[in-house]
């Protein structure tokens, strides 16, 4: 097996962290329970990390030395799909919503138990699995998102997508069920989010619809949330025709 791929029962973690002795205690407490923790001091090493291999996890400090935690995490989510847990002494309710927002799936304020930390990478990792499905619910939820090569497949057909139209489809998919706003779409899907007008999210919303209903017709897996943004599917029975 090439080096570079992670292996099942051993998860590669990436560990964004400039101070040694901290850095020293997450990669100690992850080895304990079984993981494979990769140190890495900057943002831009970590940029470069995660474009040359596969992580089954980022722990990212907010604040790096040379870019904010919270602008590695938009282009670390541009890149491929991996969960984000947030590290950093922060704890005022804004940054937490902003890390959040940005597609982190934890966040950990210092200073913190290795043993809580560890603990949250393990329930993140396990509701990262739960939406990617496993071979029994693969029927019942049938898309995959290939991130090497950035296409989508559903019911096993590779959908010819535009990159922004990419990055909203798997933002979506990603988390089946919750609701994002336009602006955290148009924040995914947009390299100049401010620049963009909300109402492009519905242009590309439904040019996503059409590409889905041509492959399987009576099915519609993006849900509409009025007054509030867009949704995936988490339960393919109830659109089943």
């Amino acid at each position: 097996m090439p080096p570079d791929t992670p292996q099942p029962s051993r998860p590669r973690i990436l560990v964004v962290e400039d101070e040694p002795s901290i850095a020293d205690n997450i990669v100690y407490s992850l080895e304990s329970e079984g993981f494979m923790p990769v140190v890495c001091r900057t943002g831009a090493e970590a940029l470069e990390q995660a474009k040359r291999e596969l992580w089954s996890l980022v722990v990212l400090d907010v604040g790096l030395p040379d870019l904010s935690g919270f602008e590695v995490c938009r282009r670390l989510l541009g890149q491929r799909d991996v969960p984000v847990i947030f590290l950093t002494a922060r704890g005022q309710e804004v940054d937490r919503v902003v890390g959040l927002e940005l597609g982190a799936d934890d966040y950990v304020v210092k200073p913190f138990s290795p043993r809580e930390l560890t603990a949250r990478v393990r329930a993140v990792l396990r509701r990262a699995a739960k939406s990617e499905g496993t071979p029994a619910t693969a029927a019942i939820r049938p898309i995959e998102v290939d991130e090497v090569r950035c296409v989508i497949r559903y019911f096993g057909q590779a959908l010819q997508l535009p990159r922004y139209e990419f990055r909203l489809l798997r933002t979506l998919t990603k988390h089946p069920g919750r609701v994002f706003s336009r602006a955290q779409l148009m924040d995914q899907a947009s390299d100049e989010p401010e620049a963009a007008m909300e109402r492009t999210v519905d242009a590309h919303i439904k040019s996503l619809r059409a590409a889905l209903k041509a492959v399987k017709p009576d099915i519609d897996p993006i849900l509409t949330h009025r007054g509030m943004g867009y949704a995936f599917t988490e339960d393919w029975s109830s659109t089943a025709p």
